[in-house]
């Protein structure tokens, strides 16, 4: 099946069309977000969907060489280092901003020492600097299965406590709107725009396509702040399926 936002502009123009999407009381078109992990699949992604839509949005990466690859995306490039930066420093690059997205991680290829410092504590300090830097609107991209109580000593249980301990974090700020998106198992195939969300969906996969659909649909609908999600395929429209989470 083709997917439905192979045509950014007419993906945008449904958004636009539809009056939906305001936070902090400006419209999603015209509102500022700042993505940590701005070279990532899903973050690149994302970033094309809401520059599609005339929405400014910017992208934080480590390797000044993925610069010219976010701007193809429509996304102004900050070159920031997640994992050594200050909180004061990430604070800077949100200025301005009506939401943040946090997308970075540190990869499948990866040692036990990087999802700590990346998957927990790189998404630690963008909180942080989100709530310096006056920036309610928080979307974090965790995994299905993420616990910080999550037992196993192979990789990927490190990486699920990790991503358990930072959703955790984020869960207990009051100074934050935020909202947990859980993908099941992520694979590139073309989107459908058909999904399955809810507080708990069973395992599946999820193309990428369809999870930065979503995040963009998250970010236009407020209403889903205090919620922590599970995400598969599924035959639910995607702008149907957040408006049901949300009880719109």
């Amino acid at each position: 099946m083709r997917c439905p936002y192979g045509d950014p502009d007419a993906f945008a123009g449904r958004v636009r069309r539809s009056g939906r999407g305001r936070a902090g009381g400006r419209t999603v078109d015209s509102m500022r977000t700042v993505i940590a992990g701005g070279h990532g699949q899903i973050a690149l992604r994302l970033e094309r969907l809401l520059a599609a839509r005339g929405g400014e949005v910017a992208g934080i990466v480590r390797d000044a060489k993925q610069s010219e690859d976010l701007r193809s995306a429509g996304a102004e490039p900050i070159v920031l280092d997640l994992e050594s930066a200050s909180v004061e420093e990430v604070a800077a690059a949100l200025e301005g901003a009506a939401a943040a997205v946090f997308a970075a991680g540190a990869g499948p290829g990866s040692g036990a020492g990087r999802k700590d410092t990346v998957d927990r504590d790189s998404a630690v300090r963008f909180a942080d600097a989100a709530e310096r830097a006056g920036v309610r609107r928080f979307v974090v991209v965790s995994s299905m299965g993420a616990d910080p109580e999550h037992p196993g000593d192979e990789i990927f249980d490190v990486y699920l406590r990790a991503k358990g301990a930072a959703d955790a974090d984020v869960r207990a700020r009051s100074g934050l709107d935020w909202t947990i998106l859980r993908p099941g198992q992520l694979t590139n195939d073309a989107g459908t725009g058909l999904v399955k969300l809810g507080v708990s969906t069973g395992r599946g996969p999820v193309t990428r396509d369809d999870v930065a659909a979503v995040l963009a649909e998250l970010l236009e609908t407020p209403s889903t702040a205090g919620l922590t999600l599970e995400l598969i395929g599924g035959s639910v429209p995607v702008s149907v399926a957040v408006k049901d989470v949300a009880g719109n």
